[in-house]
């Protein structure tokens, strides 16, 4: 069972940047073979898909809203996903949650990922 920890959310500005991390731990498989991925939940809607990187090449994935301003990285010697939010608007106010999937693909669905931290929250104000 892999146990995920997000940090790094808080209160900004329009226009400010913020880093998100994400802390795996308990790994039975070594970090660097899962898949990672962001999403958020803003009050009254339905967790969506952020970003996503693969294990196998790092390849990485972004929901259209955050394109060119948000990017996901992921250390595998420290065993931490991040992501780097710039450029932050009102409309990114949400819950940030970081998830951990076994396989490669359809990293987009909510329901490839099998572990998920308890999130971390944004606030971006105008």
């Amino acid at each position: 069972q892999v146990q995920l920890v997000e940090s790094g959310g808080g209160s900004v500005q329009a226009g400010g940047s913020l880093r998100l991390s994400c802390a795996a731990s308990g790994v039975s498989l070594t970090f660097s073979r899962y898949a990672m991925g962001w999403f958020r939940q803003a009050p009254g809607k339905e967790r969506e898909f952020v970003a996503a990187i693969t294990w196998s090449d790092g390849r990485t994935y972004y929901a259209d809203s955050v394109k060119g301003r948000f990017t996901i990285s992921r250390d595998n010697v420290k065993n931490t996903l991040y992501l780097q939010m710039n450029d932050l608007k009102p409309e990114d106010t949400a819950a940030y949650y970081c998830a951990s999937a076994s396989r490669d693909w359809r990293l987009s669905s909510r329901t490839t990922y099998n572990n998920w931290g308890q999130g971390t929250q944004v606030t971006v104000s105008s």
